[in-house]
């Protein structure tokens, strides 16, 4: 039962990944975690916040959408963000909103 919930989740969040431009995912095997590329934030600010890496991507998404992440350099990938997906539906739904509209403000 838990098997085929984790597969719901990990379909819907890739639905809601790829609403949010310039994100790059694949489809985890087997994992409760995605790990987009992020990189394309990179560079961008919302006029306070300045993005140079995944660090501070996620430091600006945990103070700006209060959702909270891994730097991918932790795990050799220094594009990615690690975001789990071990939750409600109902939860993941909503952190994903409050994800993408934290990097709509990015220019």
């Amino acid at each position: 039962e838990m098997t085929e919930e984790f597969a719901r989740r990990r379909q819907r969040v890739l639905e809601l990944v790829s609403e949010i431009p310039g994100i790059q995912c694949p489809e985890p095997a087997g994992a409760f975690y995605v790990f987009p590329d992020m990189s394309s934030y990179y560079g961008k600010s919302d006029g306070t916040n300045t993005i140079s890496n995944a660090a501070d991507l996620s430091m600006y998404l945990l103070n700006t959408a209060h959702v909270s992440s891994v730097m991918g350099d932790a795990f050799g990938e220094p594009n990615c963000v690690r975001f789990s997906f071990a939750n409600s539906m109902e939860k993941i739904e909503e952190g994903w909103k409050r994800i993408k509209a934290a990097l709509a403000k990015l220019h």
